[in-house]
Order: C-alpha cells, then sequence, then structure tokens
C-alpha cells in the first residue's frame, strides 16, 4: 500500500534524516520525495510504501503525528488513494 507523507515546519538541520529514520524503523520504504524551503518553513512530500510496514496503518500516523510534535513539525501520513481522491478537482 502507498501512503504521502506531508512534513511542514520551521527549517532546520536534520528534518529530512530524522523522517526518513522514522519510517525505516517501521519498514516504510521511500519511493519518492520532493521538498523545498519557502523563506523559513520546510515543506515535504514523500510517497512511500507502506506494504510491509511493521504496524497497523493508524498506529503509523500517530507514531508520525507525536513525533512530529516532539521536533516542532506537523507530520501527516494518508493513504494514496485518499490523497489523489482529495485533490481531484
Amino acid at each position: 500500500m502507498r501512503a504521502i507523507v506531508t512534513v511542514i515546519g520551521k527549517d532546520r538541520v536534520g528534518i529530512i534524516a530524522s523522517v526518513s529514520n522514522l519510517l525505516a524503523q517501521y519498514a516504510v520504504n521511500v519511493l519518492d520525495i520532493s521538498q523545498t524551503v519557502l523563506q523559513e518553513y520546510f515543506t515535504m512530500i514523500m510517497l512511500v510504501d507502506a506494504s510491509a510496514c511493521t504496524v497497523p496503518f493508524a498506529e503509523l500516523a500517530k507514531a508520525l503525528e507525536a513525533d512530529g510534535q516532539e521536533q516542532g513539525l506537523q507530520i501527516r501520513v494518508q493513504r494514496e488513494e485518499v490523497f489523489n481522491a482529495m485533490h481531484r478537482i
């Protein structure tokens, strides 16, 4: 199952590494990544493969959100089909 991970927050060193390491702990593979810095704000969208994830999807979402709060970031994950449906014109 593929999913979309979004990350938003104040830019600092190590955000990509931190999120990638957390995903790796749950056996979630990063397929594609796009990131940019808008003035002082970091934004990132990752396409990930969560088919081998070691925990239920809801637990992964909670772990990412909790880690984001600890880092002062907003981290969200959505199933790819839900993300696509929400962004269809």
